[in-house]
């Protein structure tokens, strides 16, 4: 065999060698172990984007929560339809995150707990949507105030719809961090929001008892307080 032929054949064998290692490394990558990793991988980043969009979600929430009852208490009609108008992110939201959801659930195959956590923060964005509605319905309350002089000091109000926003941006925080210690605190503000409501109701319906006059504007005022404590994150 001359020195040439043999070059050639450890060139050719070089290149079955390279191929063999490719091979071996494809192989390698596309086994259980790996291709497994890879999907959790995928999961992974597929989780954090929707809990991010689910925390975006409660906070507009409660920014809403807050701005209606704001406007209630200035007897502000523009405040109050912008807080309606407003209302329209909250269902697009809304519908992102299930969207997100849906195509995780479709890609990446999650199955038991995950499965069940996204499908949990799926129920959640149905109950977000649900609070926007509230908080749509305490400005058109607010809209119907607006000309008429207020009726007493809303300081127990505002308080309650503090409260509320805030347990909801809380509530998610301890949701999606899956903290449970955290989530028995928020749901322990629940008795402060009924607290606040019962005695608001007392007070508008004394108000109401004393001066029929005061019926129209009294009824606006516990429909507006009965929303906001429905509204809030563990009611």
């Amino acid at each position: 065999m001359t020195e040439p032929d043999r070059d050639d054949i450890q060139a050719q064998l070089q290149v079955i060698l390279d191929d063999a290692e490719r091979e071996r490394a494809a192989a390698a990558a596309t086994s259980p172990v790996a291709a497994s990793a890879m999907r959790r991988e995928g999961l992974d980043r597929a989780e954090r984007e929707i809990k991010d969009e689910v925390l975006r979600m409660g906070s507009l929430v409660a920014a809403q929560i807050e701005a209606a009852i704001s406007a209630l208490a200035a007897h502000d009609y523009d405040a109050a339809t912008a807080v309606i108008v407003g209302d329209v992110r909250i269902n697009e939201a809304q519908r992102h995150v299930s969207s997100l959801i849906q195509t995780a659930i479709a890609t990446q195959g999650p199955v038991a707990r995950d499965l069940r956590f996204l499908l949990s923060l799926d129920h959640v964005t149905y109950e977000l949507e649900r609070m926007g509605d509230h908080g749509s319905s305490v400005a058109k309350q607010a809209q119907k105030l607006a000309p008429q002089p207020p009726l007493a000091p809303y300081d127990d109000l505002l308080r309650m719809g503090g409260l509320a926003a805030d347990q909801v941006r809380k509530v998610l925080r301890a949701l999606v961090d899956l903290d449970v210690s955290a989530a028995r605190v928020v749901a322990a503000v629940d008795d402060d929001i009924d607290d606040l409501y019962h005695k608001i109701f007392a007070d508008v319906v004394e108000l109401m008892r004393a001066d029929p006059g005061n019926v129209e504007r009294g009824t606006s005022i516990l429909f507006a307080a009965r929303t906001t404590s429905s509204a809030s994150a563990t009611g």
